[in-house]
């Protein structure tokens, strides 16, 4: 339970994907114009990675790494290692799942679907979505953490996007000089928001 808990809040504030691995900073720029639209991207996202983690896991150790629980093992009593196909199979299993995602948000809410626009699909680009996929096989993670990690990397990145959305709200009213609105004064308050959650790399859990 300890180990889960340091997966979450290290995956939620200090190892943030937007904010310590930059991951994902397209999306992350793009979307968090308005509060509503960086909200439903963040539950697409969260919904997306936590899922990815779980399908890519399984997909790792049944079907990609030799071992005796391989599926070829036990079909064919041959090992065979068909891990070099790893970032083929994770990007299509994320391109599925990011497009069930759009039919369900298009269906549910076709206002938050043409808010978020082009962003949406571009999640199956998302480098985050891939890179958690990853860092749980790198980090050796079972099939629980791997979960819990991918959950929390979707908590983290939408509360990045949310943070962000509320500052650029606010920026909106304020007197910022012609040359920095927009994008300019994003990319500041973006690396100022990154230098703020260094704070969270001396947290200790005991």
């Amino acid at each position: 339970m300890e180990k889960l808990l340091i997966i979450a809040i290290g995956a939620i504030f200090i190892n943030n994907f937007i904010f310590s691995r930059f991951l994902g900073i397209c999306p992350y720029i793009g979307v968090s114009k308005s509060l509503d639209s960086a909200l439903g991207m963040g539950m697409a996202v969260i919904f997306v990675m936590t899922l990815a983690s779980a399908v890519t896991y399984l997909i790792h150790v049944y079907l990609l790494m030799p071992g005796e629980s391989n599926v070829f093992y036990l079909l064919f009593s041959e090992k065979i290692d068909l891990s070099y196909l790893r970032t083929i199979a994770f990007i299509l299993v994320i391109a599925s799942l990011v497009q069930f995602v759009e039919m369900v948000i298009q269906k549910m809410s076709p206002a938050l679907y043409g808010s978020l626009g082009i962003y949406l699909p571009l999640i199956t680009t998302n480098c985050a979505i891939l890179g958690v996929a990853i860092l749980n096989i790198d980090n050796e993670y079972d099939f629980i953490q791997s979960i819990v990690q991918g959950f929390s990397a979707g908590v983290g990145f939408t509360l990045a996007l949310i943070l962000m959305a509320g500052i650029r709200e606010k920026l909106e009213l304020a007197p910022v000089p012609k040359a920095l609105r927009g994008i300019p004064i994003a990319f500041i308050m973006a690396g100022l928001m990154a230098i703020a959650f260094l704070g969270f790399s001396g947290l200790s859990i005991d």
